[in-house]
């Protein structure tokens, strides 16, 4: 009898590409039969990726039944009069015709008994249904997340809502993936700008076609937006199976020149005394921004690391870069003022960093895998959402789950990070700091204690992530052609 393989096909965005990595591992090593091939289409600007994958190529376990295939980049004149709003969607729409040819030069050895797409990677799922067999979504984001694009879809669709009107209102949803009422000024821009929302209600209808969603969470941090889900109607099954984590790196790192001085400084801290600011691989502020970070660090006395990243072009999407002077941006004499209590870097080592017994707070844009990283370890969270769902996310993290303090939970520099929001003071940020800091707070208790839940769930037998990878793998199987 031959063997089910799946066939997965992540974003092209590493942070999703490590956790359909990380979700593959874990399939395999449930289940011994099941084998699968994992499609790449390389980033436009991430060049990382490369390395990643023969990083992983060489050092899985699973080598003999996880197969990583490289697809080719399709011709740029392709691409070139795409409107940016749809241009992501359809770069990786350009690749059906290579994913179809690369699906029929695998080993006769096994069967295709599905796909297993991105959030992001719909449109495969046309493929899916060429060839006969079911898809299911892996969804990179958090349950509740989920929740809200059906919830908005059905107010448009059934409601004959039009959700471009909740940008810039400052009313309230009953959302019911959530206890408190949902300000729609947290709401992405991306589901409810004009230029999206069509595309996010296309995504939207495609997720209730699948057979099966896979989400990178876990029950016990998302009970009542699990609960609310199952309540809801022409939805598909939902399988929490997270916190999904790249905890060794796998050759992820984008270097490693300066980690051993950062865990080095760190080693020489106090426990619990430093506060962490990283915001993400598309994450940085403008000068002015920067030196109001600067001044709040200062007049806290806290001890600080920070990630510091130089902003991409205006007009543009690359991804932020180091700069080669601090001091160009930094107030004058700042460096050598905090030179005893801070340290101020470009990229950062971010797992390794919050792993370490020296970090006493996370200040973070609150992307998912942030946030599930510094659940894991324990680490209470600032929360300063910059782009995509994070608003969202930050305000389940605050006002939801406990597990954050507010410095600025608006803050938010639109679908394609060219508008600067208004600049967050030093009030504020010193406010959050201090407050995140505080050694004995409600926030710190709840997150130590829910750092050993997403433990539980995901890597002891019988957690509840563990049942559900197995439910899954059930599912698939049930549903073999």
């Amino acid at each position: 009898m031959k063997k089910p393989e799946l066939v997965f096909i992540p974003a092209p965005v590493m942070g999703h590409l490590i956790s359909a990595v990380e979700a593959a591992k874990l399939l395999v090593d449930i289940n011994d039969r099941l084998s699968i091939t994992v499609l790449i289409i390389k980033p436009l600007l991430e060049s990382e990726v490369t390395g990643y994958v023969q990083s992983l190529s060489a050092t899985t376990s699973f080598s003999d039944r996880i197969r990583f295939i490289d697809l080719p980049q399709p011709p740029k004149d392709e691409l070139a009069h795409i409107p940016r709003a749809k241009f992501f969607t359809t770069y990786v729409e350009s690749h059906k015709p290579l994913v179809k040819e690369a699906i029929f030069t695998r080993s006769e050895e096994s069967v295709l008994t599905g796909f297993v797409v991105d959030m992001f990677c719909l449109s495969m799922m046309d493929l899916a249904t060429e060839l006969g067999v079911p898809s299911y979504v892996f969804f990179t984001s958090n349950v509740a997340f989920l929740g809200l694009l059906f919830y908005l879809q059905t107010l448009q669709d059934e409601q004959n809502m039009d959700v471009s009107e909740f940008d810039g209102s400052d009313s309230e949803l009953p959302f019911p993936g959530f206890v408190n009422p949902l300000p729609a000024k947290a709401l992405p821009t991306s589901v409810i700008q004009k230029d999206s929302s069509p595309i996010i209600s296309e995504m939207v209808r495609r997720l209730r076609q699948t057979e099966g969603i896979m989400v990178n969470s876990f029950v016990e941090i998302e009970s009542h937006a699990l609960e609310s889900l199952s309540y809801a109607e022409n939805i598909p099954p939902i399988f929490p199976v997270g916190p999904i984590l790249n905890l060794k790196g796998d050759g992820h790192d984008q270097s490693c020149s300066g980690e051993f001085d950062v865990m080095q400084w760190l080693d020489d801290q106090p426990p619990s005394s430093v506060v962490f600011l990283c915001f993400g691989s598309m994450g940085s502020f403008g000068e002015d921004q920067v030196q109001e970070i600067a001044r709040a660090l200062e007049q806290s006395g806290h001890r600080f690391l920070w990630s510091l990243r130089k902003p991409q072009p205006k007009g543009t999407i690359s991804p932020p870069t180091d700069y080669s002077n601090l001091e160009e941006v930094l107030p004058e004499g700042f460096l050598d003022r905090t030179v005893e209590i801070g340290k101020v870097i470009g990229w950062a080592p971010q797992v390794s960093v919050l792993a370490h017994p020296a970090i006493g707070g996370f200040v973070s844009h609150c992307g998912w895998n942030s946030t599930l990283e510094s659940i894991w370890f324990g680490v209470p969270i600032a929360a300063w959402p910059v782009y995509a769902e994070q608003q969202f996310n930050a305000f389940q993290l605050v006002k939801e789950l406990g597990l954050a303090v507010e410095i600025k939970m608006d803050y938010n520099k639109g679908l394609r990070l060219e508008i600067e929001p208004p600049i967050v003071t030093v009030e504020e940020i010193k406010r959050g700091i201090v407050g995140l800091m505080e050694p004995e707070s409600d926030v710190r208790k709840k997150m130590k204690v829910m750092s050993e839940k997403s433990r539980k769930a995901s890597v002891k037998k019988g957690g509840s992530s563990y049942s559900s990878l197995q439910d899954f793998i059930g599912h698939v199987l049930g549903n073999m052609p």
